[in-house]
């Protein structure tokens, strides 16, 4: 979704959300003797139980991480509807460094709260959570996905998530050059973390060539060493590629980043990249295409949601892979209508979320 990012409190009356579709439910907990914060905002459960991954990030404060769980649990709405999952939109944060405060019985008290909630939210990993902590997690509530193999999971959903961001840019090539190819192109991977290394392991076997940026000099360093060719910076955004692919934190395509960016096209596996509705414009202004997060980011969501009905790997890649068509109708009817890619992506998910609601509701189904 593509929402302003402010500093408001709380979570009603907020005008970088949308009025008429609040949220169903927040719930804040803390656990004392492990130092957990956490917040879980379920945003819609029309469709099914509310699915999204658990962020353990250091917040400035606990305003931010309010603002950031309840934008990425919407975005987690309409990511679920337009891949066709029977899933609704949830999101988790827990406040601090992993790095320093992750521990087995803060994982577990987390497990606890998730159990609480009765099956409303299923939690999956995100940033600052992988598969590991999600064993833990498992250990005392049901309601995860994304864990080992060993664990009874179908493991870390990063090569799925970076698969639908590859068909993604490919469906973007396709609209911007006519070909649905990245052989030739340079594309500058912001953010080369569990996501952007898997991605550009797919771009260079496609014959592209890559351009690496974090703020993670370790990061760096291991994309220097997988992967011969490829040059790294600290910033990408202004560089001068084809292709911009934002896989870090979100808000990244400001008004003010839009007159520096070189690409022609952005497309990426960072949520929420505009930092406020009007960036699109300006993008589409300039030329640039832009293909919605939730559109390209959308693979690990279908892995796990395979994972819920014990679908094989093979038949989760194939649904991965069909994110190719969904950008090209999303990019299509864009063209076709006279209108963003935007809108055209949160056309199609309101539709099969408004189309559930009707069946739901309509005396036929009583």
């Amino acid at each position: 979704m593509t929402l302003a990012i402010e500093r408001p409190v709380g979570v009603f009356g907020r005008k970088d959300l949308p009025d008429d579709w609040a949220h169903e439910q927040v719930t804040y907990f803390q656990d004392p003797e492990t130092g957990l914060r956490a917040i879980v905002a379920i945003h819609d459960t029309t469709l099914g139980p509310a699915l999204g991954g658990t962020r353990f990030y250091p917040y400035e404060d606990e305003s931010v991480a309010l603002t950031d769980v309840l934008r990425l649990s919407q975005g987690m709405t309409y990511k679920s509807a337009v891949a066709g999952l029977p899933l609704g939109g949830g999101k988790a944060v827990i406040l601090g460094d992993p790095a320093t405060m992750k521990t087995q019985a803060l994982l577990e008290a987390y497990g606890r709260f998730v159990q609480t909630l009765g099956g409303r939210y299923i939690t999956a990993g995100d940033v600052g959570t992988n598969s590991d902590d999600l064993d833990v997690i498992g250990r005392v509530t049901e309601h995860v996905v994304g864990r080992n193999v060993a664990a009874g999971g179908s493991g870390d959903s990063a090569p799925m998530t970076a698969l639908g961001v590859f068909q993604a840019m490919r469906a973007g090539a396709r609209a911007v050059w006519g070909v649905p190819s990245l052989a030739g192109r340079t594309v500058g991977v912001e953010g080369v973390g569990k996501v952007g290394y898997q991605l550009i392991d797919l771009l260079i076997a496609d014959g592209a060539s890559v351009v690496a940026g974090d703020v993670n000099s370790s990061a760096l360093e291991r994309v220097v060493h997988d992967f011969r060719g490829v040059r790294t910076t600290g910033s990408i955004i202004d560089l001068d590629v084809d292709i911009y692919a934002p896989c870090a934190m979100g808000a990244i395509l400001t008004g003010g980043a839009v007159v520096d960016i070189r690409a022609k096209l952005i497309c990426g596996a960072a949520n929420n990249q505009l930092a406020h509705p009007a960036v699109e414009r300006q993008l589409a202004d300039r030329g640039i295409t832009w293909v919605p997060d939730y559109v390209a980011n959308g693979g690990g969501i279908i892995q796990v949601a395979g994972e819920r009905e014990s679908a094989a790997m093979d038949q989760v890649r194939a649904r991965v892979e069909k994110i190719f068509d969904t950008t090209v109708e999303v990019l299509d009817t864009a063209k076709r209508e006279g209108m963003l890619a935007g809108a055209a992506a949160d056309t199609v998910a309101e539709a099969r979320i408004s189309s559930s609601r009707a069946r739901r509701t309509s005396p036929c189904t009583r």
